[in-house]
């Protein structure tokens, strides 16, 4: 794979040549992702034969509280590869909040909700390293030499951060630009070499991957310092959140894991649908209906036509009932967990304590490794 990270085609379709150029691009970035997919299922063939073998860093921003699209999206995938014997490590990326806000407010508060989070998802912070960005200083120092090895060019072109910039209404900043880099020191000070995404972050592995190879070819050829991470390209569903669109924190449309049974009610009640009574899944003409269709579906086990089909013609009350019986039985077991772990909030912060005290020393050793390998190190 050469060198250069996924690049977006140019939207300039004017003329014939123009034209060209878009379809060229746009082939190659599908190209790309289906060499990224085949890649992704031959990982994860090894995977499951020698997982032991494998490390994985995924994580969140601490922007506010998981929702139901978390659960299905990356965090059932999580508990999966650590319970298969995955060595797993989850970031909550403190430091990254403000690539593209201008607050820190909440944040401690956002934390601690998020390892409560996990913890009643099922992580066991005996098999899985849960840390926080600003508490593991060695990592962040990774970005130094990181940012020799990328071009302004390939930082600019990157879509993840244009599409983060576009959706937050912020202006670009310098720590927004390099974003891709920061997450590049995520995974790599681990030492992950796989990583599970959707098809959006696809571009931070790839750069990722170049940055691990250019560190080893310039400093350290004849012993690599950094695996070349791949990406593990999850099947989740995209989850529509309560209006149709998608599921997020963000767009206020999402059921938050921590709500109680009242709220999650309240919630689904309010949610818009459409004047016809009869209910049918049609997710491009009845978006609001086929999303509580989608919800309800993904908690009850049973496919989004069948619960239309037996609802019929009895409205959209009855769909909001059933959604909400739906979700409400499905989160009971998670949010059982969550009120136990919640009346002993001193042994959740030493978990995230534990945790960072590990991160430290891994980057710790990483980073001594980087010194060494730039002839940087210059005494023991």
């Amino acid at each position: 794979m050469a060198d250069e990270p996924l690049q977006q085609p140019e939207s300039d379709t004017s003329d014939s040549t123009g034209a060209a150029q878009y379809t060229a691009a746009g082939n190659k970035i599908s190209a790309t992702f289906e060499a990224e997919q085949a890649r992704s299922k031959a990982v994860m063939a090894r995977l499951e034969q020698n997982p032991g073998d494998f490390r994985m860093l995924t994580g969140d921003r601490p922007t506010g509280r998981l929702h139901l699209g978390h659960l299905f999206g990356s965090l059932q995938e999580r508990v999966r590869l650590q319970n298969m014997g995955v060595q797993s490590n989850i970031i909550i990326a403190d430091y990254q909040v403000i690539t593209d806000r201008d607050t820190t407010a909440h944040i401690q508060d956002n934390v601690l909700n998020l390892v409560l989070d996990y913890l009643a998802a099922g992580i066991d912070p005996k098999r899985t390293m849960i840390y926080t960005h600003s508490a593991v200083p060695a990592e962040n120092q990774l970005m130094l030499p990181f940012l020799s090895l990328v071009s302004e060019a390939e930082l600019e072109r990157n879509p993840t951060v244009k599409s983060e910039m576009e959706a937050s209404g912020h202006e670009l900043t310098g720590l927004l630009l390099t974003y891709p880099v920061h997450q590049a020191c995520d995974i790599l000070f681990c030492k992950a070499n796989v990583v599970p995404i959707g098809k959006d972050n696809l571009p931070h592995v790839q750069i990722t991957r170049t940055i691990a190879r250019r560190f080893n070819r310039r400093y350290s050829p004849k012993k690599p310092v950094f695996p070349e991470p791949d990406a593990i390209l999850t099947n989740a569903p995209e989850i529509p959140g309560l209006d149709g669109k998608k599921m997020s924190k963000s767009r206020g449309n999402s059921i938050i894991l921590s709500a109680t049974p009242e709220e999650t009610a309240k919630l689904i009640r309010k949610a818009k649908t459409d004047s016809e009574r009869t209910i049918t899944y049609d997710p491009v003409h009845r978006p609001e209906v086929s999303a509580l269709l989608t919800t309800a579906s993904l908690c009850a086990g049973v496919p989004p036509q069948d619960i239309a089909e037996q609802i019929g013609s009895a409205g959209a009350g009855a769909l909001k009932e059933y959604t909400t019986k739906a979700v409400n039985g499905y989160l009971e077991p998670m949010r059982e967990r969550r009120a136990e772990f919640a009346k002993d909030m001193d042994t959740v912060r030493d978990i995230l304590r534990d945790g960072n005290h590990k991160a430290n020393h891994i980057a710790g050793e990483t980073l001594d490794q980087v010194r060494e390998a730039m002839g940087m190190k210059y005494y023991d």
